[in-house]
């Protein structure tokens, strides 16, 4: 059985994105893609309801939704998003990430604000028709300098910490270059888990 690796081809690596300007001078980069087979429609619901103590992030789900089986179906609910609304990154959280931008049914962007007003991690996602009922979602993320910074209103899980807000806390008092690669690479396995989990969605 092949397995999905959900890298980007070297032109979608290096391509301008709508978002890039919201962390102009990034100290990290990283661009994920993979090919779904379903028109652009069908995949934006599952972009749309995106969240902890949502609909999930299709992930795994024990380390960054407390547990909670991200959602099978769609709901409606959670289908009518604007910038400024809040995606929760953990069940509970009131603060990251924000809606910046929202283009229905073809662009996302997410941004983890600072306390002072700025944005120190942009999260895009982008969703291309390739042919008939063929789209191609792109998901960037940048990082600025100023990451880990604290955020506009910090929150917590309503149950405690989860797997990940303990990694992070671990994290935390590496060197930045370790806790950098270290999240890089978590990122890598969290985020493929999530585009395969919505491509397997959207499909089915």
């Amino acid at each position: 059985m092949r397995i999905e690796t959900c890298l980007a081809s070297k032109q979608e690596q290096h391509r301008a994105m709508p978002a890039d300007s919201l962390v102009s001078d990034p100290i990290g980069t990283m661009t994920h893609a993979v090919t779904i087979y379903a028109p652009l429609e069908s995949v934006w619901p599952w972009l749309a309801q995106m969240g902890g103590g949502r609909a999930g992030w299709y992930s795994y789900d024990r380390i960054d939704n407390g547990g909670h089986p991200s959602a099978e179906s769609i709901l409606a609910e959670y289908q009518q998003i604007a910038p400024g609304d809040v995606l929760p990154a953990i069940p509970g959280a009131t603060d990251a990430f924000v809606v910046a931008e929202v283009e229905v049914p073809r662009h996302l962007v997410l941004t983890v604000p600072e306390a002072g007003g700025g944005i120190q991690v942009s999260w895009e996602f982008l969703l291309q028709p390739v042919d008939q009922g063929c789209t191609r979602l792109i998901v960037r993320g940048r990082i600025s300098p100023s990451w880990p910074a604290p955020t506009q209103a910090r929150s917590a899980s309503s149950s405690g910490p989860i797997l990940i807000e303990r990694i992070y806390a671990v994290l935390e008092h590496t060197p930045k270059s370790l806790m950098l690669a270290a999240a890089g690479f978590g990122h890598y396995l969290m985020e493929a888990r999530m585009l395969r989990g919505i491509k397997r969605r959207a499909e089915g």
